[in-house]
């Protein structure tokens, strides 16, 4: 199980990135706290935390479950594709918000593998 455990420090530690580049950003951008909107590209770093913080809370269970449940390797492979979606939906983002997609539909897609796989792998140990 070192495997999703590396996924998930990796998907951890990409968030804490996008916070960090929040907080710091708000001074760049003139956006003071506790405001949550202001400068264009500040807004719109603030969006992917955000979005980012959604989709861990599908991510991180649907990881684990599938991992114990179906096989570690194979949720860790879908894992670190969830993390590289997120860093292209990031970089999509920010640079122009059309651009996005991308990254979005290649977390999400995983998270949809991950989440389904798990309640495979649920139901195959119930029957």
């Amino acid at each position: 199980m070192e495997f999703p455990a590396i996924i998930t420090i990796a998907a951890l530690l990409e968030y804490m990135f996008f916070a960090f580049r929040v907080g710091t950003s708000r001074d760049k951008f003139g956006v003071v706290a506790p405001a949550t909107s202001g400068h264009p590209e500040w807004e719109r770093m603030y969006r992917v935390q955000q979005n980012t913080v959604e989709q861990l809370v599908v991510f991180l269970p649907s990881l684990w479950l599938f991992s114990m449940l179906v096989n570690p390797m194979v949720g860790a492979g879908v894992g670190a594709v969830f993390v590289i979606g997120r860093a292209m939906y990031y970089v999509g983002y920010v640079k122009d918000p059309g651009s996005r997609t991308t990254g979005f539909l290649i977390g999400f897609l995983a998270n949809v593998v991950l989440l389904l796989g798990a309640l495979g792998g649920t139901i195959k140990t119930m029957l």
